[in-house]
């Protein structure tokens, strides 16, 4: 028996993705362990971060203005956009731009907020494919690369995307495959990211 509180927490811990029960008890445990300041800065910042983030409208990323800083950046290349699955997609790429071996990406980008996966239901109206075409027709894009992840949902994403493009008279690439496939770009490492992207084809 833990005391009700302290129950409560390990659930909320437990809710968070990859977290089983030994660990949100380590979590809980923890924090009760904090100082006050300290537990109440995780708590703030908790609260600031779902009151003050949203999605660019230009791009769909997570950013806390709008447009986003990369949207809005004049040195960026806007003749090129990278279209990845998630936010947390955007921050693997822009590691990238870090590596020492390279200048690394310098386009924009375009957040789809998911995969098609008709066996779950999800078609093109439920991502942000409609708002990907709207923004080539409207302004003066030359590429567009497809950087989803490398498994069914996301070949069948991009192969979906450069049908819809190529009519548009857009270059549409691929990022190469340096990596593995099945994963997850966010887990993959600044050069293979950086390789993958110099080594992209045509789709």
């Amino acid at each position: 028996m833990v005391p009700l509180p302290l129950a409560q927490l390990m659930d909320q811990f437990r809710r968070l993705p990859g977290i089983g029960p030994k660990t949100a008890a380590r979590l809980a445990y923890h924090v009760l362990g904090m100082e006050r300041e300290r537990a109440l800065a995780l708590a703030n910042s908790i609260i600031a971060a779902k009151d003050k983030i949203a999605y660019c409208s230009v791009c769909f990323s997570l950013t806390d203005e709008n447009p986003c800083a990369i949207c809005r950046s004049q040195t960026r290349d806007h003749h090129t956009i990278c279209v990845v699955e998630e936010p947390r997609d955007v921050a693997a790429m822009e590691r990238t731009r870090g590596h020492e071996r390279n200048r690394g990406y310098q386009g924009t980008y375009h957040v789809l907020q998911g995969t098609l996966s008709p066996l779950d239901g999800i078609g093109p109206e439920d991502i942000r494919i409609r708002e990907l075409v709207e923004r080539i027709q409207t302004g003066d894009v030359r590429e567009v690369i497809m950087a989803t992840n490398p498994n069914l949902e996301g070949e069948v994403t991009a192969t979906y995307v450069a049908r819809l493009l190529k009519p548009l008279g857009i270059q549409v690439t691929r990022i190469a495959r340096g990596l593995p496939t099945g994963s997850d770009l966010e887990y993959a490492d600044e050069e293979t990211l950086a390789k993958a992207l110099e080594n992209r084809r045509e789709i």
